[in-house]
């Protein structure tokens, strides 16, 4: 299957292009910047250019297509929310719907499944309600602004030999990007603690399963309408806190007062407090079997790597060689100095092995903020 798709270089985009690429799809994406895009994207594409919201598709990306997965929009939950903010939020998602499914429905006749990354913003602030697929519409800017875009995809429904999926995304939990990072900072220092009261709904899901989401709502013929992109598991904001400080081995802390929240993030600290208790029952129905379909363990996973204090550092990209032809530039201590940014001044001073492999200590210099230091390395394993 050819797929193409949209928000390629965000954050599910990224899960998403790799696990088609591991099935055997072929993938084209939509990126702003196509040499930026090859340094970034950490799997095979063939690249086309589009701007954005205000310009068109261009034709050729569509030639040949059999799947659409739409993934491009303004983040939500990055900045405050000046009017100008919200009316790029509300033009990139609903504007830019329009532009994609407007291509399809003229320039892709190959096209027969077209898969919406939409948020469970739409249900908005519901309290201890348990919500589904056909819950009702929330009354916030956020609902609105799902409710608009949604229904651009929604006239491609007209279209009878095309397929239409809407995943309804909650919090996505990734080390990498989202809302986890932005927590790591704080609750790795001890000081993490719930917001407001505590008591609101958090609907999240991990970032290997929302992209198996979008993977599946793709190649499954029975999957048309709404699903909710959130783990069966929805957790109170007291007890997310409680379990995240726990992965990473840290106490919790005081809470974060509502109104220091509002003085701090403005409106939207509307979306951080709402409580959404949203459940995935069609997902469920269809059979979609959950790789972390609770929240403990989720969050252990993420964190394991950053307990007692230590940091990741992750980079990837694909290189069009086979693992074997690549490895031997790995297998050369001189080349991490290749591999390491440039302020850090790395220098490798000597090895304990001829030729690196488990066991093997490494010794180099750096400089950290300015300060040289020494540093020795153990490689664990190879």
């Amino acid at each position: 299957m050819r797929v193409l798709l949209t928000g390629a270089t965000g954050l599910i985009g990224k899960e998403v292009g790799k696990q088609l690429v591991e099935k055997g799809h072929e993938v084209t994406a939509l990126v702003r910047n196509v040499e930026r895009a090859r340094l970034d994207l950490p799997f095979p594409a063939k690249l086309f250019v589009w701007k954005d919201h205000t310009v068109r598709v261009p034709q050729e990306a569509l030639v040949d297509v059999d799947a659409v997965i739409h993934l491009a929009g303004e983040p939500i939950a990055e900045g405050r929310w000046t009017e100008e903010k919200k009316r790029l939020i509300r033009a990139s998602r609903v504007e830019g719907t329009r532009r994609i499914a407007e291509a399809v429905r003229l320039e892709g006749p190959s096209v027969k499944v077209f898969v919406l990354g939409s948020a469970t913003g739409y249900y908005g602030d519901r309290g201890d309600e348990a919500l589904n697929e056909v819950s009702p519409l929330g009354s916030d800017f956020l609902a609105e602004v799902v409710r608009d875009w949604e229904a651009e995809a929604d006239s491609l429904s007209s279209e009878s030999r095309i397929r239409l999926a809407k995943v309804r995304t909650g919090i996505v939990l990734s080390r990498r990007s989202g809302a986890l990072p932005k927590m790591l900072p704080v609750f790795t220092k001890g000081l993490g603690g719930k917001l407001g009261n505590g008591q609101q709904w958090m609907s999240w899901i991990h970032i290997e399963d929302i992209a198996r989401v979008f993977v599946f709502c793709a190649e499954n013929e029975n999957a048309s309408g709404v699903f909710n992109g959130t783990a069966p598991e929805p957790a109170r904001n007291d007890r997310f806190t409680i379990s995240l400080a726990r992965a990473l081995g840290r106490p919790v802390f005081l809470p974060v007062p509502e109104t220091a929240l509002k003085t701090a993030l403005g409106e939207v600290s509307t979306a951080v407090l709402a409580s959404q208790r949203v459940l995935p029952e069609r997902l469920q129905e269809l059979g979609f079997q959950f790789h972390y379909p609770q929240l403990v363990p989720a969050l252990e996973e993420l964190c394991q790597p950053l307990k007692d204090g230590q940091h990741e550092l992750v980079a990837e990209q694909w290189i069009p060689r086979k693992p074997e032809d690549v490895f031997p530039y790995f297998c050369s201590e001189k080349n991490l100095e290749e591999l390491t940014p440039p302020f850090l001044n790395f220098r490798v001073i000597g090895k304990s092995t001829k030729d690196i492999e488990q066991g093997t200590l490494i010794d180099y210099r750096l400089s950290l903020h300015g300060v040289p230091m020494k540093w020795r390395t153990l490689i664990e394993s190879w």
